[in-house]
């Protein structure tokens, strides 16, 4: 007989939400419920009620930690490429992806049009962090409005891809990447201001 590892609160809850994450790229975001997570992981119902108050508490933590998962993934590659050693290309695909392949639109839609008005305040708080986290201190002053604004239209191109980019790229016979390659122009641009910004400002 088999004996089930027990699991401390965090682990369980990690375990929960990566279960969870899996279930969303796998069947779609109406296949997240406390049922059918419990029976990924081999818990009870009552075990992720527990956790989670709810199904609507479950998406919302899954909106979480998809938002946090995705932002230290864009984090390290702006990172990399402030450092040369990245490209800003590598930063929009990882936006890109996170919304489409990764199901963070289609499971911000969903709950959206199931009544859950705050379901994006997650993804929102936790991409506002990154982008106070990334901007550089000797630009804030001048900087942070214009990073907030690039990071702004940065996830609402990757957001309207994720759900209706293949649609229209069809309809209107362009390049499935364009949405991409603007993002990838903007991003540039703003990289090419920023560091403008920190040079031109007086030391001290």
């Amino acid at each position: 007989m088999s004996i089930r590892k027990r699991l401390s609160p965090e682990e369980s809850r990690a375990a929960a939400l990566e279960a969870a994450r899996a279930l969303l790229i796998e069947a779609g975001p109406q296949s997240v419920t406390l049922k059918a997570v419990a029976a990924r992981i081999g818990r009870t119902h009552a075990n992720l009620l527990h956790h989670f108050g709810s199904a609507a508490g479950l998406q919302k933590e899954l909106a979480r930690h998809l938002a946090q998962t995705v932002c230290d993934s864009i984090g390290e590659a702006v990172r990399a490429t402030r450092a040369g050693i990245g490209s800003p290309r590598e930063v929009v695909d990882l936006t890109f992806d996170a919304f489409g392949q990764e199901g963070g639109g289609a499971l911000a839609s969903w709950m959206l049009a199931s009544g859950n008005e705050d379901a994006l305040n997650p993804i929102i708080e936790t991409i506002h962090a990154l982008v106070d986290d990334l901007n550089p201190e000797e630009a804030a002053h001048s900087h942070d409005s214009a990073m907030h604004e690039t990071t702004f239209s940065l996830v609402l191109l990757a957001l309207g891809d994720a759900l209706l980019g293949e649609q229209l790229a069809d309809s209107l016979s362009v390049e499935r990447t364009t949405a991409r390659d603007r993002a990838e122009a903007m991003l540039v641009a703003a990289f090419s201001e920023g560091r403008a910004a920190v040079e031109s400002t007086p030391p001290g």
